[in-house]
């Protein structure tokens, strides 16, 4: 019966996985805040730019038909940041109400039997008020690739 034999020379290994470990080290916070920019840009992007959620539905027009999360005030897209660790990168928005955008919500009077609000110039008075989820937080398929293509970069540059 014939053989074959593989012979694998592993002297060098040890030398070789305390480097990996020292680089993964040092460039883990590196990796993490590049992989949190890209986040806190695509959220930016999708609010300004995209107007659709991370799966690509297309966000509910308001009633005036503007742009909604950014014309009453920059509360929303000036709260959008990122942070991030050698562990890990986070991002979203701070402000109080975002997740009224991201969720939706209904609104109802607290004290009074009817809300009261100005709509394009006019007094309006209604039961509730229903605002539909614009969800701007999340990955979307091109998001993912964009940050698989980081990650595959920093590894190979880390093993070079």
């Amino acid at each position: 019966m014939a053989g074959i034999s593989i012979t694998v020379d592993a002297s060098q290994l040890e030398a070789v996985t305390q480097r990996l470990v020292r680089r993964s080290q040092v460039g883990a916070v590196e990796l993490m805040t590049a992989i949190g920019a890209i986040g806190e840009s695509q959220t930016r992007r999708r609010i300004t730019e995209e107007k659709t959620g991370p799966d690509g539905q297309a966000w509910p027009p308001n009633r005036r038909g503007g742009d909604i999360l950014v014309e009453t005030g920059q509360h929303l897209l000036g709260s959008v940041a990122y942070r991030a660790s050698a562990e890990e990168a986070e991002w979203g928005a701070s402000w109080e109400f975002a997740h009224v955008h991201q969720n939706g919500a209904t609104i109802v009077p607290k004290t009074k039997k009817r809300l009261s609000f100005m709509l394009g110039g006019k007094l309006v008075h209604a039961h509730k008020v229903t605002i539909p989820a614009r969800p701007f937080v999340g990955l979307s398929a091109e998001n993912r690739r964009e940050i698989e293509d980081l990650v595959t970069d920093w590894l190979g540059r880390l093993m070079a």
